[in-house]
């Protein structure tokens, strides 16, 4: 039995739930997400929570119970607080500025880096360093935010690039061959 799907999800004041079938809108003060379910897994809106339900203790509707729940959860999270990413610039001369709708930085290369935001997601820079990408839905944000990363993902050796906040980098040694002839 699903732990997970089995706990209701109670829906916040301001969060309008609409079901026609396998299909799910809900809206809320920051935007509106649409997604489409399994048609084995049952969604009832019953007294301002979101009961998810199975036909069967088949595997695979065990396992689309506790999945079906968690969108849904997310979804509402998202319409009523929203999802938010903080990613760090660090290296000498690494920063990230803002421009309309797209991201430029400055991690190394020759060249500076242009990121085209998608619709729906929110960048703001704090500091020279500091990048918060927010938005309604956790996995483009999440997507959005490992794009980035991986532009410039933190080196090894250095720390240098492009980091999640209190990501912690572990540090190699330099060369071996250095320590071994300075003594």
């Amino acid at each position: 039995m699903s732990r997970v799907g089995l706990s209701p999800i109670p829906v916040p004041e301001g969060v309008e739930v609409n079901i026609a079938g396998n299909e799910v809108v809900v809206k809320g003060r920051k935007g509106e997400i649409h997604r489409r379910f399994h048609q084995d897994i049952t969604i009832k809106l019953e007294d301002k929570t979101l009961v998810v339900s199975r036909h069967s203790d088949d595997k695979t509707h065990r396992a689309l119970h506790g999945l079906t729940r968690s969108l849904l959860a997310n979804m509402v999270r998202g319409v009523s607080e929203g999802f938010e990413k903080i990613l760090e610039v660090s290296g000498v001369g690494y920063r990230v500025q803002e421009k309309g709708g797209k991201l430029s930085f400055q991690v190394g290369y020759s060249h500076p880096v242009e990121f085209q935001l998608p619709a729906g997601i929110s960048a703001s820079v704090e500091g020279a360093n500091r990048l918060h990408i927010s938005g309604v839905n956790k996995e483009i944000v999440g997507e959005v935010a490992a794009q980035i990363r991986a532009i410039h993902p933190a080196d090894s050796y250095k720390g240098k690039g492009i980091k999640y906040a209190g990501e912690q980098i572990r540090l190699k040694p330099g060369k071996a061959g250095k320590a071994a002839t300075a003594e």
